[in-house]
């Protein structure tokens, strides 16, 4: 999945840059809020149940009761039509609204409803993909969003290429559609019991995955609405062309990041949810997912932090180099994310719906309350010290909801990790800017080095030398030497 998240992040970084190209800020701009208010009305309608899905096909499939995983899924697919129509008909319905609210202007309200269909299309994808993770056919999934993100980059493209501006919206609707498709020609591999369900028995099968599922929904919805309204500020308070600007640094700084993460994460919740009645089981694994983030996330956000001002150049074009101080503070909230991910899939994985609204209703009501004073107080660049400090609140605040409600804690080497990273982000950070653009690289990259050795010998601690990540990075001559291993056979 790591290979797998990785090649998707380089198809993502390809359409990056040939939108930065054939449609420039304006519409780098555009496409973050249509991408806004899609997914902003589509978390409303998909009700978290492509996420609480995962967990009771997974428990269906530790009890190996059949009868069960085929009601679940005939039940996951039934909602999953329904919540997608009412969802596509609904942002059918508001599209004059949403285009005044988010535009000032009429002129977007057939391009807002043509997302009704993005809608509906990535709903029924996501109950496939339910079913194929909580059935752990991983390589299936791999295979998924191979084909989609190649499918999706060579249509993003040619409709760049061909309508300019107008082509943001059909993209985004053929690329779901494809991307349905294909999750479907997969989904029809796995063998599902033939069950008889009345549709009442459906919804009344369907109250635990729903009453997850909002929880799951709530969280994504407040996420949502954070972006939404972020853009929404930035257009009225700048212009859409500074939306532009902010959706390059934010969406750069969550791809490499969500690179790790959903390669952490796709196992890690089926995995999580079989243990739910083991204290120490689940402690063992929060540390070991924790670790593991982080030993492989550190370089790339360091590197991120020391060569800013060259990404953009390379992922974008000269147009977007303000982009640069937001990229580095944002790269100081995504050490948060990695820090505070596995910890919010214990919330999931134990089922504690009310603690989990809790902890992600107060975490996006802080994060909105940031980006207002900092969008007014520092301007666009305070967007993105807003992220840095909510992440860092936030982490603080699960870590005693942890302790509470499982006894959770740290373990001294991981605590000891958790400080040697952010020790690391820290001096990187400060000393970027208080250099000039050359003498940075030139530091930033020397961390960079020391870091990559320092996180090499880390995994070699946890996974063993015959690992073929390992393996893969001991063929860079003088890396064993380096790490003080001895020569693989």
């Amino acid at each position: 999945m790591g290979g797998v998240a990785g090649v998707t992040m380089v198809l993502g970084m390809v359409r990056m840059k040939f939108a930065a190209m054939l449609i420039g800020t304006i519409g780098v701009g555009l496409n973050a809020n249509f991408l806004a208010i899609q997914n902003f009305i589509g978390t409303i309608a998909g009700l978290g149940i492509e996420q609480s899905a995962v967990r009771d096909v997974a428990k269906a499939m530790g009890q190996n009761n059949w009868q069960t995983i085929g009601y679940t899924i005939l039940t996951l697919r039934r909602m999953c039509w329904l919540s997608g129509l009412l969802g596509a008909g609904t942002i059918a319905l508001l599209s004059p609204l949403l285009s005044q609210w988010t535009f000032d202007s009429k002129e977007y309200v057939l391009d807002i409803a043509a997302l009704g269909l993005v809608i509906l299309f990535v709903n029924l994808k996501g109950g496939q993909i339910a079913m194929i993770q909580g059935m752990r056919r991983i390589s299936d999934i791999a295979r998924i969003q191979i084909i989609g993100a190649i499918a999706g980059t060579i249509i993003t493209i040619i409709l760049y290429l061909w309508l300019g501006l107008r082509g943001i919206v059909p993209a985004l609707v053929l690329a779901a559609a494809l991307n349905l498709v294909v999750s479907w020609l997969f989904a029809r591999r796995v063998a599902v019991p033939k069950v008889v369900l009345t549709w009442k028995e459906s919804f009344h099968n369907a109250g635990d995955m729903v009453r997850l599922g909002v929880a799951l929904m709530w969280s994504g919805l407040l996420g949502s609405a954070v972006i939404y309204v972020t853009n929404m500020l930035i257009t009225q308070q700048i212009n859409i062309q500074a939306v532009g600007i902010y959706s390059a640094a934010f969406v750069l700084s969550g791809t490499f990041v969500n690179f790790v993460l959903s390669a952490m994460g796709t196992d890690y919740l089926p995995r999580l949810s079989g243990v739910i009645h083991d204290k120490e089981t689940i402690k063992r694994l929060v540390n070991e997912q924790t670790e593991i983030g982080l030993l492989i996330a550190l370089p790339g956000l360091l590197a991120t932090i020391s060569l800013a001002p060259w990404i953009i150049k390379a992922f974008y074009t000269s147009e977007f180099l303000p982009a640069a101080d937001l990229l580095q503070w944002f790269i100081l909230g995504c050490l948060g994310r990695v820090i505070g991910f596995p910890m919010g899939y214990m919330f999931v994985a134990l089922g504690k719906s009310a603690w989990f609204l809790f902890t992600q209703t107060l975490f996006n009501i802080l994060h909105i309350a940031l980006i207002w004073i900092g969008l007014f107080t520092f301007g666009l660049v305070g967007t993105s010290i807003a992220f840095a400090c909510t992440y860092v609140i936030g982490v603080s605040v699960n870590l005693v909801i942890a302790r509470h409600l499982n006894g959770f804690h740290w373990y001294i080497d991981t605590k000891r990790l958790v400080i040697t990273c952010l020790s690391f982000v820290i001096v990187t950070f400060v000393a970027v800017h208080s250099m000039s653009v050359w003498p940075a690289t030139i530091f930033g990259i020397a961390v960079t080095m020391v870091a990559t050795i320092f996180c090499l010998k880390g995994l070699v601690k946890r996974i063993g030398t015959e690992h073929r990540v390992v393996r893969a990075a001991f063929k860079v001559p003088g890396m064993r030497l380096v790490c003080g291993c001895q020569r693989i056979s």
